[in-house]
């Protein structure tokens, strides 16, 4: 396939909301965006054969392991119905964060240095780190260590939030996990953000928190 081949159907797909893009100096990296296929997936696997398909998803990624590494940055996208202060409470007010998955309470001031910490309700701290930047209502970066599992507590990552305006009704909201220095939770969190993205729009769209059948 010629170059402008790949860079049609790269356009073809950035437009379906299927890959999304970052730029790096010079460079233009694409990554897929899974969130809008957990959409369908959502909405049209039953509850019933979800776990047979969740089973075979998990021996095929089992096996192929070893040939296959996690990638240093992970991208997700998706477009909700609402306003950039409305997102941006969702991100970091815990009347928000408690009713999508995986149901924490967020706690921090949000400036600059501060600490941050997702505390689950035994009133212990799943998830800490320390932001990085705080610009509301655009964008949001923190450090994230995991605590619920003794075998992530060394590593650290950087959670990116960017908050953009689609027009004055809908707004894009793309997550960035650079897990460049954590290896271990590089594949721990991937199946995870799909279910927070889309819990998010769910909560901010119908007001209704997102139920997960299996």
């Amino acid at each position: 396939m010629t170059r402008f081949g790949v860079m049609k159907h790269l356009r073809i797909l950035e437009a379906a909301g299927l890959v999304t893009t970052r730029k790096a100096g010079r460079e233009k990296r694409h990554y897929l965006n899974p969130v809008p296929i957990r959409l369908i997936h959502d909405r049209w696997v039953s509850k019933y054969t979800a776990p047979m398909a969740a089973a075979l998803v998990e021996l095929k990624s089992a096996l192929e392991a070893d040939a296959v590494s996690a990638d240093n940055v992970q991208v997700y996208q998706i477009v909700i119905r609402t306003t950039p202060e409305r997102l941006w409470q969702a991100l970091t007010d815990s009347s928000f964060s408690r009713r999508y998955p995986f149901y924490m309470n967020v706690e921090s001031t949000f400036a600059p240095g501060a600490p941050i910490r997702f505390v689950d309700d035994t009133g212990r701290a799943a998830v800490d780190g320390t932001i990085l930047e705080s610009d509301p209502p655009r964008r949001l970066v923190y450090t994230w260590v995991i605590h619920y599992d003794a075998k992530y507590t060394h590593e650290t990552s950087r959670v990116t939030w960017q908050i953009e305006p689609r027009g004055d009704t809908l707004c894009q909201l793309t997550l960035t996990h650079d897990v460049t220095n954590a290896p271990l939770t590089a594949p721990h969190v991937t199946g995870g953000w799909p279910f927070i993205l889309s819990g998010i729009k769910t909560l901010l769209e119908t007001g209704e928190p997102l139920v997960i059948t299996h």
